[in-house]
């Protein structure tokens, strides 16, 4: 992350002794990226954080993609995957569906009422949409509370376990990299601070404030990586003597954090924008924007919905959250929809959608969009809700009309 933090009990300088109350030593902990040349933590373990007392294979949630062929766009009804009361037997782990993935990067949904599992994906870092309902997000950091409209970054390897709280089922939204999620680099000083004409900054990012130690034997961590499975992926279990939960302090800049899309200030203008300037997150071979409620453009004769427009490098995935999204409307997309446009496929406002915006000094709209810049293909949960009729909505009738 941009900047650095200390939690709980750290010795005065790293890498030397730092003792506990009985007078034995902590387990110093390095957690480091690419190679341990950028961003880091040391971590402060009771116990010694590589033991293990048993392993055994983990049978991963369905990873199979499926070409986009016929390359079409495509709609795809998210609220469709988890009817009636299914939530009850699911978590926000374990229950994930795959939507849609390539090399880089893999998109699930999951409406969940149960604990997850400890888990760890040693594969990339995490960046989970909490679309509805709250949850703790229990980490070796320490707990995050997030709730509704809160972006979870999760780096690589991270142990950690989601917990709902309240009535409400979790809806979440993961966006899984194979590499590691930030903040866009233009947002940014050549020392990592956010820029003055960042849409969010440090103030807005909550992490966890205090250690979380747990008690425990025996506690099985669930541990995706790299394999020879669907998509290359493979699962473990890891069981370990004492709970991964030990850690009495950590510092450094390399951490957990929440960020809720109402703290993001959108970036508007006299004329329509281009979608970069709704950019949050970036990953290698994607990026992460998001399109919240805004005043919309001013020119005097300004047509607010977007233009047509064709991506020719990306795949442009949308998922609406919530309000009223002008420009599909006649579509069929609403809420809990995710329309995929593939990479140089010219899409734009349905028909009459730019007339009906003229005049329009705001948009109450939220979605999330990833764009890749290797095609997509269709995971089993994508497969079972795309309704079959979107690439027709321009024209108004289809191959057998």
């Amino acid at each position: 992350m941009a900047f650095y933090r200390q939690v709980g009990s750290v010795p005065p300088k790293r890498h030397t002794q730092h003792r506990r109350p009985d007078g034995g030593l902590y387990a110093e902990e390095l957690m480091g990226e690419e190679g341990f040349t950028s961003d880091s933590a040391l971590l402060y373990h009771r116990g010694i954080p590589s033991a293990l007392v048993d392993a055994r294979p983990w049978e991963l949630p369905d990873q199979t993609l499926t070409p986009n062929a016929p390359l079409v766009p495509r709609h795809l009804k998210l609220h469709d995957l988890f009817p009636g009361e299914e939530h009850k037997a699911v978590d926000a782990v374990t229950g994930r569906r795959l939507v849609l993935g390539n090399a880089d990067v893999r998109i699930s949904y999951a409406v969940s009422s149960l604990t997850s599992p400890y888990y760890r994906n040693a594969t990339g870092d995490e960046c989970v949409y909490v679309e509805r309902g709250s949850a703790t997000v229990e980490t070796v950091f320490g707990a995050l509370d997030v709730g509704r409209g809160d972006y979870v970054v999760i780096p690589r390897a991270t142990t950690h376990r989601w917990v709902p709280t309240g009535g409400e089922p979790l809806r979440t939204y993961a966006i899984e990299a194979n590499s590691h999620i930030a903040p866009p680099k233009r947002y940014l000083s050549r020392y990592g601070q956010f820029l003055e004409h960042a849409p969010y900054c440090e103030r807005d990012l909550r992490a966890p404030a205090e250690p979380l130690t747990a008690e425990g034997t025996d506690v099985e961590v669930y541990v995706k990586h790299r394999g020879s499975g669907p998509g290359g992926l493979t699962g473990t279990v890891h069981v370990t003597p004492e709970h991964p939960f030990d850690v009495v302090g950590w510092d450094g800049c390399l951490y957990p954090y929440a960020f809720n899309v109402a703290d993001y200030e959108p970036i508007t203008g006299r004329v329509h924008q281009p979608p970069p300037v709704h950019q949050v997150f970036e990953g290698s071979g994607f990026v992460i924007c998001n399109f919240v409620p805004r005043k919309v453009d001013y020119h005097p004769l300004a047509v607010p919905v977007p233009y047509y427009h064709s991506n020719v490098d990306s795949d442009e995935i949308m998922f609406y959250v919530d309000g009223d999204y002008e420009a599909r409307k006649g579509s069929g997309i609403g809420k809990g929809s995710i329309s995929v446009h593939p990479g140089g496929h010219s899409h734009g406002p349905q028909p009459g959608a730019v007339e009906r915006s003229l005049g329009a000094e705001s948009f109450d709209e939220l979605a999330v969009m990833v764009d890749t810049f290797r095609p997509l293909d269709l995971g089993e949960g994508g497969v079972a809700v795309d309704d079959g009729r979107y690439a027709w909505s321009w024209s108004g009738r289809g191959p057998s009309a």
